[in-house]
């Protein structure tokens, strides 16, 4: 029944408060699983109705609110932990001792006449603020497979073992789907459903000599995001789903357009069946219907492409990277550097065209690609190259997902000291370089230099860089060195900032600090950490580090500012016109069939992803990179 596709019972949103925001049932898929459990049934497997596994409808919305916040209550947080402790117990998804229970869950309904029943498997996913609960339709047997884990006296189980939880969702395919479902819902809920951007450079306007003068002084054509060619849906894609009601935080959430998201749950999967999550396509459809016009012979239309494209014809390409790396300025310690990037991809063309592009260099530039479009079909890597060949969908989409090493100089390099001249005082020095080695065409359109001080508040600072401006903010410092409009090209510039920075007694700031604690949240430490970081409006990883530090010991005069971590200065930069892992497309090598006159045009950006300067006069932790607080 279910190990065809996915099909989906019921979608359900919670908010922090456990109240239904937003629910869906689908009577089709309800009247199949009802079907197969009578079958099993029928079949001699006998009644289990003492199992609470029989065909019970599916419970109301405050039924499923009340048993989320019973599970929230027995296993400490939304998610739980996902392993066996102490206080886990028979019948708790925690029992099982598996961490994929965070993401997938069970929920237990509690009847007044005791015969209560289970919902598995709940795929959940939290965004926005708000919790996306999707209910797939599995066959009973998987069910009963793990009715039986959650009753297992043993902790964990061998990887190879068939009766595990990781072999009993391998075998569910509509797993896969329902996560797929909870994703596309949480983007209509935080409106993250604009389509990937593909980036063209405006063309010189005047050519020639001038161009080459405008470039060296920073006047420089840039490279502009451009939209896709859908019909726009009812809220703006620029915009959060559902700025038409009330900015006004309810429950510490923003309200959603549950219109929008009934429509599109609607054209997306009807009857409960997905047949297309792309939002895009979804709209595209519900505003302009299928394309009326005649197909080419022995040709069959893809899903992904539910209108034939008409006016002038072009393809366009954008390398998008981002570069994560720990730069320590230390012998004894090695820089850390790593590029992670996507391809984008616009197809202008009439028709349902083939294209195909060869990828070369991947050997060289040690690419390895994580991922493709679902419509792109990918010859085996030979030596040093790959074809990719596809029939484009309308609009802009990744075309594939690549990991690689950063394969020329760090665009900015050098080091960052801090050091304490007092409680309240500190004395620091930059000296930087910023794109050695890169020529034409690359541009670096804006960097700047964040100091963060999370654990003081910062009064003054008395210093003035060698280029760029300074500016000040509570708890940071920031040097804008290339500003934006002011691009840097074809040259390497040295940047040096010597200064001073001051800081708020400690007894003002812990005043301060508690004061608007408490005036802000209005919750205890005891409280569920899930909930306190939604109410504040910050990431979960947030609330955590918050609670971590709260509970570090005083630190020595030396480093009074930081706890590792924090010991550290964050670069943010944009550079065009090339790529730092030197994947490169040809678009003379871009072939189309059947053939048209349909120009390629190739651009590329890269960017900072958690770029980090280390302090070479503390401590300089080589775990792991500090995420952004």
């Amino acid at each position: 029944m279910s190990g065809g596709g996915c099909s989906v019972r019921a979608i359900w949103i919670l908010t922090p408060n456990d109240t239904v925001a937003f629910s869906r049932r689908f009577a089709v898929v309800e009247k199949r699983w009802r079907a197969a459990w009578e079958a099993e049934e029928g079949d001699g497997e006998g009644d289990r109705r003492g199992s609470g596994a029989a065909p019970t409808p599916l419970p109301a919305d405050h039924e499923v609110a009340a048993a989320f916040a019973e599970r929230r209550r027995r296993e400490g947080t939304a998610r739980g932990s996902g392993i066996r402790t102490n206080v886990s117990s028979v019948g708790l998804d925690s029992w099982v001792d598996d961490p994929i229970t965070r993401h997938i869950i069970s929920l237990h309904m509690d009847k007044e006449e005791g015969d209560g029943f289970m919902l598995w498997p709940v795929v959940l996913q939290k965004r926005g603020g708000y919790y996306v609960l999707v209910l797939p339709l599995v066959d009973p047997q998987p069910f009963r497979a793990y009715e039986n884990l959650l009753k297992r006296s043993d902790c964990g189980s061998s990887a190879k073992e068939n009766g595990n939880l990781s072999s009993i969702l391998f075998n569910l395919p509509c797993i896969t789907g329902a996560f797929m479902v909870a994703h596309v819902v949480g983007d209509i809920i935080t409106g993250d459903i604009a389509e990937p951007e593909v980036i063209v450079s405006s063309g010189p306007s005047v050519g020639g000599l001038l161009d080459s003068l405008t470039g060296s002084i920073g006047i420089s054509a840039r490279a502009k995001p451009i939209a896709a060619p859908v019909a726009a849906p009812t809220a703006s894609l620029s915009s959060p789903v559902g700025a038409a009601q009330s900015d006004s935080l309810k429950g510490g959430v923003r309200p959603f357009d549950k219109d929008l998201l009934r429509n599109f749950i609607i054209g997306a999967m009807p009857f409960g069946t997905p047949q297309d999550l792309n939002y895009a396509n979804v709209t595209s459809i519900r505003t302009t219907g299928f394309s009326g016009d005649p197909l080419p012979i022995d040709q069959k239309q893809p899903a992904w492409k539910p209108y034939l494209y008409k006016g002038r014809q072009r393809i366009l390409f954008s390398s998008l990277e981002t570069i994560n790396a720990a730069l320590y300025d230390r012998d004894d310690v090695p820089d850390f550097l790593s590029v992670s990037g996507q391809v984008t991809c616009r197809a202008e063309l009439e028709g349902l065209p083939d294209v195909s592009l060869p990828l070369t260099g991947l050997k060289t530039a040690h690419v390895e690609v994580s991922s493709f479009h679902h419509c792109v079909q990918a010859s085996e890597p030979t030596a040093n190259k790959q074809t990719l060949v596809f029939q484009p969908p309308l609009g802009n989409f990744v075309l594939m997902h690549y990991q690689a090493p950063c394969n020329i100089a760090p665009p900015v390099k050098g080091f960052y000291q801090l050091s304490m001249v007092s409680e309240n005082e500190g004395a620091f020095l930059f000296k930087l370089t910023l794109m050695e080695g890169y020529k034409s065409p690359f541009i670096m359109d804006f960097c700047m230099i964040t100091m963060p001080f999370p654990r003081r508040r910062v009064a003054s600072y008395d210093g003035n860089p060698s280029i760029g401006t300074v500016s000040m903010t509570e708890h940071s410092i920031e040097w804008r060195i290339v500003s934006s409009g002011r691009g840097l090209s074809g040259r390497s510039i040295e940047a040096t900032f010597p200064g001073t920075v001051k800081f708020l007694p400690r007894t003002v700031q812990r005043i301060n600090s508690s004061f608007r604690s408490v005036s802000s949240t209005g919750y205890t430490e005891d409280s569920d950490s899930e909930q306190d970081n939604v109410k504040n409006g910050a990431s979960l990883d947030d609330c955590i580090m918050e609670k971590i530090n709260k509970d570090l010991q005083a630190v020595d005069l030396e480093e009074p500012l930081s706890w590792q971590a924090y010991n550290y200065a964050k670069v943010s930069f944009k550079i065009t016109g090339g790529t730092l892992s030197g994947l490169t497309i040809d678009t003379k090598s871009v072939n189309i069939y059947p053939s048209v006159k349909a120009p390629a045009e190739y651009s590329m950006q890269a960017s900072s992803g958690d770029y980090i300067l280390w302090n070479t006069l503390g401590k300089c932790p080589t775990a792991a990179l500090p995420r952004e607080l």
